[in-house]
């Protein structure tokens, strides 16, 4: 964990590592004095990134990492990237999960639930990199 306004969690791609999730995100709910409405929201975001990038992106691959970065910004902005080293995609390449014939597909929720979950949802670095803001209420 590093600075003031800024917090960071490493993690291997291996899902053992997922249990490290929820702890961060109690110390996030600490840090930035989240309501539990928040600190839901943030739990359910951070882990469909983070399994996305240890799945998807690195290919469950124990020697490549999924780095979080969250910072808060002066204005109560939370802002959450999630990082992988894998080789990106498309984000307009997902299908819609609401679409008839994904409705009973396993998977391919988790992009969808980001988008619901948090106040924005932005995809960089080709894909390797998922910004998820909260913009907290006082």
């Amino acid at each position: 964990m590093s600075g003031s306004n800024e917090k960071k969690l490493v993690l291997s791609s291996s899902f053992d590592q997922m249990e490290r999730v929820q702890p961060f995100v109690k110390e996030l709910t600490e840090w930035a004095n989240l309501a539990d409405e928040y600190s839901n929201r943030i739990m359910l975001t951070l882990s469909e990134a983070v399994n996305n990038a240890i799945m998807h992106g690195n290919n469950e691959d124990p020697d490549k990492n999924a780095y979080i970065n969250v910072t808060l910004g002066d204005n109560r902005t939370m802002s959450i990237n999630v990082r992988d080293e894998g080789e990106g995609f498309d984000p307009e390449d997902v299908p819609n999960p609401l679409k008839e014939e994904n409705l009973l597909n396993e998977g391919g929720r988790g992009i969808y639930l980001m988008k619901q979950y948090a106040d924005e949802v932005q995809f960089g670095d080709s894909g390797r990199k998922i910004t998820m803001i909260f913009h907290l209420e006082d």
